[in-house]
């Protein structure tokens, strides 16, 4: 069970590390463990008819499996150092944006051509914005869809399937090192390799602080981003997502000074559940098919808190939070924007008596019991903030689905290679703290290929 290099995670970081390895060293034996199903494999249970929630199934297939979290995440990958992580705090900014337009050229080589590239260079919106205190974030998007980063994925993996060993639904348990080589021990077996990548994501962060601590490699307190996916008519931001189709917006709060940002916009989207060790949380899709949009417009607002003495754990902080609301609605919950400001819950006849259908079955409640008024009063004040840009915003019919949370992994200590304390040993994606999406993980990969390959 030897093998040259294997990589731990079949997410967009373990993918292009073993597109790369492969492509600059077809002789390399490379290995990839993933928890989850293999591409076509992956189908959530819920199809709104017979199964309306979500079922806590042993693996999450919209969380794990060939493509990560990503592959059911609209399929935006943006090319920018303003956000989506740090790694050009590592690697430089010219050779992160670099990276990054080179995994932009693999997905259009592999089905992701015709898709449009977005971007706010010299955007009109961008002054507006300013007027209203509100920051429009640079960004060049490329917008790919569910549907053709679907097939984005079957590509590469149709690739890759018999130059690479693929393991799937075979999580690893443990990660250990024993002179010089590393052994990667899953349930019923133990594979050795003279490298290994781990690539596990945002779903792989309890296994990722576990395995640091066995190896005594240190981490960093990271941030949590706790939420509310909003829905509302696409025309309310139309003017917007049709010439950016993904606006980052940032917005400082008058109360207490803290940012309010959009997060994953997805014109003509859905909402979806998504469940991450077993905490049920939302998050939002849409396709470039028309026969698979629908009328609305998603998008997240959060709000990032990070600690540090003597309270350190911010994915703790976030996951009791959105237990309690799975606690009070059985799953997500959602409210009129019109009912939370008028201090009552949301229920069923309320929900069907609005303006706009809703496109998750969620639980009508009330988001104040769930979010800190902190948090709370800080998405009020950016839904007013937004509303005058894009009137409409805080209709009283504007749903609010919590909650979303964006758990990051501890940030794990590397150097520029991202190459842990033990040589050999690489930690990369949203798994190692430092890229918080697809496109920053997706280079991440790329880099430490490239690194492992010169060596």
């Amino acid at each position: 069970m030897n093998h040259d290099i294997i990589i731990i995670g079949a997410g967009p970081g373990g993918i292009f590390a073993a597109y790369e390895l492969i492509k600059l060293n077809p002789g390399l034996k490379v290995a990839v463990f993933e928890a989850g199903h293999e591409l076509s494999k992956r189908k959530c249970p819920i199809d709104g008819d017979k199964i309306k929630t979500c079922i806590g199934c042993k693996t999450c297939s919209i969380m794990s499996g060939f493509g990560g979290a990503g592959a059911f995440s609209d399929g935006k990958y943006n090319i920018t150092n303003d956000f989506g992580g740090t790694l050009y705090e590592y690697i430089g900014k010219k050779p992160a944006l670099d990276l990054m337009r080179y995994v932009d050229e693999i997905n259009l080589k592999y089905g992701g051509e015709g898709t449009r590239l977005y971007s706010t260079a010299g955007s009109r919106f961008k002054t507006e914005c300013i007027r209203n205190d509100l920051h429009l974030l640079d960004a060049s998007v490329r917008h790919l869809g569910t549907d053709i980063n679907y097939i984005v994925l079957e590509n590469i993996y149709a690739y890759l399937k018999d130059k690479v060993e693929f393991y799937f639904d075979t999580p690893v348990v443990t990660v250990s090192r024993e002179n010089g080589t590393y052994n990667v021990i899953t349930k019923d077996k133990t594979y050795s390799c003279d490298k290994c990548i781990i690539s596990v994501g945002r779903s792989g962060s309890k296994w990722m602080e576990s395995v640091c601590r066995d190896l005594d490699v240190k981490t960093n307190s990271n941030r949590v981003d706790i939420g509310v996916r909003v829905e509302l008519p696409a025309a309310v931001f139309a003017h917007l997502t049709d010439e950016l189709y993904e606006s980052k917006i940032v917005y400082r709060t008058e109360k207490y000074g803290d940012k309010v940002r959009t997060f994953c916009m997805n014109p003509k989207g859905s909402v979806v559940n998504e469940n991450t060790n077993g905490i049920i949380t939302v998050n939002g899709h849409s396709y470039e098919d028309p026969a698979k949009q629908t009328d609305n417009t998603n998008f997240a607002l959060l709000v990032a808190k990070h600690f540090s003495e003597p309270f350190k754990d911010s994915n703790g902080y976030g996951e009791s939070i959105a237990r309690l609301s799975n606690m009070l609605g059985g799953g997500v919950i959602v409210q009129r924007f019109g009912d939370l400001i008028r201090g009552r819950r949301s229920t069923p006849s309320r929900i069907q008596e609005a303006f706009i259908t809703p496109t998750l079955n969620a639980t009508p409640g009330d988001l104040s019991l769930v979010l800190p008024k902190r948090i709370l009063d800080g998405i009020i004040e950016m839904i007013y903030a937004l509303d005058k840009v894009a009137p409409g915003t805080a209709n009283e019919d504007t749903l609010l689905y919590g909650v979303e949370v964006k758990f990051y992994n501890m940030e794990v200590e590397v150097d520029e290679n991202l190459e842990s304390v033990h040589k050999g040993l690489y930690i990369i994606g949203d798994g190692s703290g430092i890229t918080h999406s697809l496109s920053h993980a997706s280079a991440s990969g790329v880099h430490v290929a490239r690194k492992i390959v010169e060596k």
